[in-house]
C-alpha cells in the first residue's frame, strides 16, 4: 500500500467510526428533549446521514490518492510499483507458476549470458531445472533455494552448452548443504554410449578424486545420483508425475538421434521447453496451446558471419538446419499459439535484438519474449508478468532444509606415508584455532594428534 496517497482502508473505516459515533451523540441528546415520532424521523435522518457521509469519505479518499499518484515521485517514500524480482522476497501463490531464465546463451559462456537452464517453481513447492549448460549454476545460485528442493533436472540432450554445469549442480549443492541424491532425467541414444545414464557414469568416473577427497571430510550424501534415462523415441511419453506434476518427452531433431523436447502441465497450466530442436512435428501437436512455450531461436547465419566469423555455408546450415531460426522460430509459433513465446539460445545484445525480432516478426505476430539471463516469468490463468531479476552477487548457500549431517571419520581415504610426512604441523595456531572456535560454539573438538 501506498501510503502517500492515503492511509489505506483502516484510514476510510476510521473515518467511517468517527462519523457514526458524532451521529449517535446527536441522537441521544436529541432524544431528551424530543418525542416518539420525532425520534423516528431523526434515527432516518441519522441512517441517511451515515450512508451519504460514508459514500463522500470513500469517494474524497480515492480522489486524493489519485491526485497524490499523479504528484509523484515524491522524495522520501518507497516506489509503488517496482516492476523488478528480487530472489526470495515473493511468496509464489498457489496457483502460479515462476519460470527463471538462468541461462539463455550460446556454448561459449559469458558474463552476461550462461548456457542452457531454466528454473521452473510451482505453488506447490516443486521446483525443475530444464538443462544445465555452461555457468549456469551461478545464476541457480543467485535464486537464494536451499539446494535441498534443487534436486531434479531435466536434460534435452547431451550437448556440453545444455549439461556444462551439471557437475557444478552435483558437487557444489552437495557441498552448499543439499542433504539428497540428484535425480536426472535424460534421453537414450540409439548406442549406449551416447544415453544419459552413460554420461552419468562417466561423470562420477571422471570426478573420482574429487568425490574421493571429500569422503570423511564432509557429508557426502549429496554426491548419490539417481538416473533416469528414458527412450527418445517415445511420444508424450511420460516420464515424471508426482505431487500434480506431469512431465513428458517428446523427440527432437538436434546433433543425433537422441534429443528430446520437455511438456509440464500442472494446475491447468502448461509449460513446453524444447532444449535444442529443429522445427518438428512432434512438437506442433504437443505443444499447442501452451501458457508459456521456451523454444530456441538462434542466431540468423548473417549474424554468425558478421558477429562470430562463421563461413556462409556453415552459417546457413548451423542456424537453418542444426538450430531453429529466429524466421523459423515465428512459423512454429504461428502454428502453436502459445500465451506468450519465449526466444532464448542467441547472444541478446543491444544491436543483435532488433534483427532478431525482425525476423520473428515475418513469420509470427503474436505475444514474444526475446529472453535474456535474469528474465522472470510469473504465470497464472489469468495473467503473465514479464520481469527481470535483480540478484545479490555475495549470495551464500542457504540451509539445509533438514538438519545438517556431520562427516563419517570411518569414510576418509587419507594421504600416504610419503605425503603425511611433507606436513609442517604449526601445533601452537591450530590448538588456538580450535580452542577459539569451541568457545565461539560451545563446543570441545580436540585437534588431531600426528600426521
Amino acid at each position: 500500500m501506498d501510503d502517500r496517497a492515503d492511509h489505506g482502508p483502516e484510514f476510510r473505516i476510521l473515518n467511517v467510526i468517527v462519523v457514526l459515533v458524532i451521529s449517535a451523540n446527536l441522537i441521544l441528546f436529541k432524544n431528551l428533549f424530543w418525542g416518539e415520532n420525532t425520534m423516528k424521523r431523526f434515527v432516518s435522518y441519522f441512517i441517511l446521514f451515515s450512508v451519504v457521509s460514508s459514500l463522500v469519505i470513500f469517494v474524497f479518499s480515492d480522489l486524493r490518492a489519485e491526485q497524490n499518484n499523479k504528484n509523484w515521485p515524491s522524495p522520501v517514500n518507497a516506489v509503488p510499483d517496482r516492476d523488478v524480482y528480487y530472489p526470495g522476497s515473493e511468496e509464489l501463490k498457489p496457483d502460479e507458476m515462476r519460470v527463471i531464465a538462468c541461462g539463455t546463451g550460446m556454448p561459449n559462456a559469458r558474463p552476461k549470458q550462461a548456457a542452457a537452464c531454466w528454473l521452473v517453481e510451482l505453488g506447490n513447492g516443486d521446483k525443475f531445472l530444464f538443462d544445465i549448460g555452461l555457468g549456469s549454476a551461478e545464476r541457480i545460485s543467485a535464486m537464494k533455494i536451499p539446494y535441498d528442493y534443487l534436486d531434479k533436472v531435466f536434460i534435452g540432450h547431451l550437448h556440453v552448452d545444455h549439461i556444462g554445469d551439471i557437475d557444478a549442480l552435483w558437487v557444489g549443492g552437495s557441498i552448499a548443504n543439499r542433504q539428497r541424491p540428484l535425480r536426472v532425467w535424460g534421453p537414450s541414444g540409439d548406442k549406449p554410449e551416447y544415453g544419459t545414464k552413460y554420461m552419468v557414469d562417466q561423470l562420477q568416473k571422471m570426478y573420482t578424486w574429487d568425490t574421493g577427497s571429500r569422503l570423511g571430510n564432509v557429508n557426502t550424501k549429496g554426491l548419490e545420483i539417481e538416473v533416469n534415462e528414458f527412450d527418445y523415441k517415445k511420444v508424450n511419453n511420460v516420464i515424471y508425475d508426482e505431487n500434480g506434476v506431469k512431465i513428458s518427452s517428446i523427440p527432437a531433431i538436434h546433433g543425433l538421434d537422441g534429443a528430446v523436447s520437455f511438456i509440464l502441465e500442472w494446475n491447468g497450466l502448461k509449460f513446453a521447453f524444447s532444449s535444442d530442436t529443429y522445427p518438428n512435428k512432434w512438437w506442433l501437436e504437443y505443444a499447442k496451446g501452451s501458457d508459456l512455450a521456451i523454444h530456441e531461436c538462434f542466431s540468423p547465419p548473417s549474424i554468425m558471419v558478421n558477429k562470430q566469423s562463421f563461413p556462409v555455408g556453415d552459417a546457413l546450415n548451423v542456424s537453418t538446419q542444426v538450430h531453429t531460426s529466429p524466421a523459423q522460430f515465428g512459423k512454429v509459433m504461428s502454428q502453436t499459439n502459445p500465451r506468450l513465446a519465449v526466444g532464448y539460445h542467441f547472444f541478446n545484445d543491444f544491436d543483435t535484438l532488433p534483427e532478431v525480432l525482425a525476423e520473428v516478426r515475418k513469420t509470427y505476430d503474436g505475444p514474444v519474449a526475446l529472453a535474456t539471463d535474469y528474465m522472470v516469468f510469473n504465470v497464472t490463468k489469468d495473467n503473465i508478468r514479464v520481469r527481470m531479476a535483480a540478484i545479490d552477487e555475495d549470495i551464500w548457500p542457504l540451509p539445509s532444509i533438514t538438519e545438517k549431517l556431520p562427516a563419517d571419520p570411518s569414510q576418509r581415504i587419507g594421504f600416504s606415508t610419503y605425503i603425511s610426512d611433507g606436513k609442517v604441523i604449526y601445533t601452537d595456531v591450530i590448538e588456538k584455532i580450535y580452542s577459539n572456535t569451541n568457545k565461539e560454539f560451545g563446543t570441545d573438538y580436540k585437534p588431531p594428534t600426528g600426521k
